[in-house]
């Protein structure tokens, strides 16, 4: 039995010290903790709209030419109009456009048509709007896509200082100022009028003039096919009667009743 003890301490004890200490000894240099599961990359898409490559104006241009120049629409149409709070910048406005936003949330009207094209062509439907929030009047003209694989919407927009009435801006024909395609599972694709920032001088954008000219061509066609000018007017003014604001009436003053007691005076005493 004594000899059998001894044997079993023999080989427990140096296991037990072994252990010990290999628990005591840190590591000189430690493995890196594996990390936590990654997060979703988000990945952003800056557009450059002062000046777009080369493939990315050849899209554009060709974007432009499939627009149906004489349309058959048609019998569904929609005219609607309203009036919306903008608490944010409009993402029409684009840094370096001359428009004058205002700090403080703006009240806009707008009017909106759609016509639907009547024919299997490349798009569906069109639709104008024209909005009015007392700096700036904005009309964006968008065209769908029938059967969308690459190309998804055209978008032209026309921006200008509210300084005239919509007749004025509408009769004057402005050119477009931005151009953007909307491309399915890809980025989207713009080109817009640019000025200098802080002062500097407005980048050279004569190479994309004839882009400019067709959008401005495109915008003024459907001006025309929409009756833009008659429509437009004719909503605002009466969005403007619905929600003219009517002075309540003058309340007349109602003079304090007098005491009858304090009109009549006691005739003097005669001797």
């Amino acid at each position: 039995m004594p000899r059998i003890l001894v044997f079993v301490l023999w080989i427990v004890l140096p296991l037990s010290a072994a252990r010990l200490g290999f628990a005591q000894e840190k590591p000189a240099n430690p493995p890196p903790i594996s990390p936590s599961p990654t997060q979703p990359q988000v990945k952003v898409n800056m557009l450059n709209v002062c000046s777009p490559s080369a493939e990315e104006q050849k899209e554009i241009a060709a974007a432009l030419a499939r627009v149906p120049k004489e349309p058959l629409f048609g019998d569904d149409f929609e005219v609607s109009r309203g009036r919306s709070t903008l608490s944010d910048i409009p993402n029409f406005l684009q840094p370096g456009q001359s428009t004058h936003v205002a700090g403080e949330p703006s009240v806009a009207s707008y009017v909106r048509i759609r016509r639907e094209f009547s024919v299997q062509a490349l798009f569906s439907s069109v639709q104008y709007s024209f909005s009015n929030d007392g700096q700036n009047m904005v009309e964006t003209l968008v065209l769908h896509v029938r059967d969308p694989k690459d190309l998804m919407e055209v978008s032209l927009e026309d921006s200008a200082t509210s300084v005239t009435s919509s007749e004025a801006m509408l009769g004057s024909n402005s050119p477009a100022s931005r151009i953007r395609l909307e491309r399915f599972g890809k980025a989207s694709v713009a080109l817009a009028r640019c000025l200098g920032n802080e002062g500097g001088p407005a980048p050279d954008q004569s190479a994309y003039e004839p882009l400019f000219r067709s959008a401005s061509g495109v915008l003024a066609n459907y001006r025309a096919l929409l009756s833009v000018k008659k429509v437009v007017p004719e909503e605002l003014a009466s969005i403007s009667s619905e929600f003219k604001h009517k002075a309540p009436p003058t309340a007349k003053a109602n003079k304090p009743a007098q005491d009858k007691n304090a009109q009549e005076k006691k005739a003097p005493d005669k001797k």
